[in-house]
């Protein structure tokens, strides 16, 4: 039997503070100058504030066409609603899995005028084949995003994919995802398995975690190499030491990229600017 592999570090970064939409204020961890991309992860990107002039101004109506955006909140109430008459709420411990496919113009827009906002946006690529299916959402409230506490006190919460023979709620993606939020407890060490034909990605949130034995900082975040698993533990004095673990399927194809549209060529892109200026979106 072929010994299973470790995934370690292969680059650590603390990312890069930006805004977007109508002047939010983010961390761009994925999608910037230090990690352009890593297939099928197009973008990843930290909002976190309790300062309203951070975040008041929401994200107001923009299209998208040919991936998908995963908005997962820790704290606080986004609005989204788009063309196509779709509305819904997002709360703290809640995750939306927004395929856009062919295309829409949704807005996302802060439901709170004080407190703490806090959340991520993840972007993944579609493959040629999905890029131009009819838009679609996956709202999961927090009750139905399932928990797994364990016997020395770390508590996963499954987004997508399965950890443990236990499934995460959302279903039919392309990448075949794996999401996990780890909240490491008083867990001794921890051990959890990735596809070994997926890319990786692991971000601390919470104070300081070791992954595969390096120790990764509250704001960092870590490209795995090739492998089948990764080992965690919290290397703070902290009992809050977190992370969130991505892992994806890559699709090896061409990725045309602007701005808010992701197509395999130029033309494709040329036609979703022409489709998005003409309202067919």
């Amino acid at each position: 039997m072929e010994s299973l592999q470790l995934r370690t570090a292969l680059q650590t970064i603390s990312g890069q503070m930006t805004s977007d939409g109508a002047g939010v204020k983010i961390k761009r961890l994925i999608g910037g100058n230090l990690i352009a991309e890593q297939d099928p992860f197009l973008l990843f990107d930290e909002f976190l504030s309790d300062d309203p002039n951070d975040y008041i101004g929401g994200f107001p109506d923009h299209p998208h066409r040919g991936f998908e955006t995963v908005t997962y909140m820790l704290a606080g109430k986004m609005r989204h609603q788009d063309n196509h008459g779709n509305s819904g709420l997002l709360d703290a411990g809640s995750v939306q899995w927004m395929t856009a496919g062919k295309g829409l113009v949704h807005s996302e827009m802060p439901e709170q005028e004080n407190g703490l906002m806090w959340g991520f946006q993840l972007w993944i690529n579609l493959p040629a084949k999905s890029k131009m299916i009819p838009p679609r959402y996956q709202d999961i409230p927090p009750q139905k995003i399932p928990e797994i506490e364990t016997l020395d006190g770390a508590l996963i919460r499954v987004i997508a994919g399965t950890f443990n023979n236990v499934e995460g709620p959302i279903h039919g993606i392309d990448a075949e995802p794996l999401y996990l939020d780890v909240r490491l407890g008083n867990a001794t060490l921890l051990e959890i398995p990735i596809p070994s034909t997926h890319s990786a990605f692991a971000y601390c949130y919470e104070g300081e975690v070791c992954i595969s034995g390096n120790p990764v900082e509250k704001g960092k975040l870590v490209s795995l190499s090739e492998g089948d698993y990764i080992t965690v533990k919290g290397c703070s004095v902290s009992s809050q030491d977190s992370l969130i673990l991505v892992a994806g399927k890559p699709f090896d194809e061409p990725i045309v990229r602007y701005g808010p549209f992701v197509m395999n060529t130029k033309e494709e892109i040329q036609q979703a600017i022409h489709d998005a200026q003409n309202g067919l979106m």
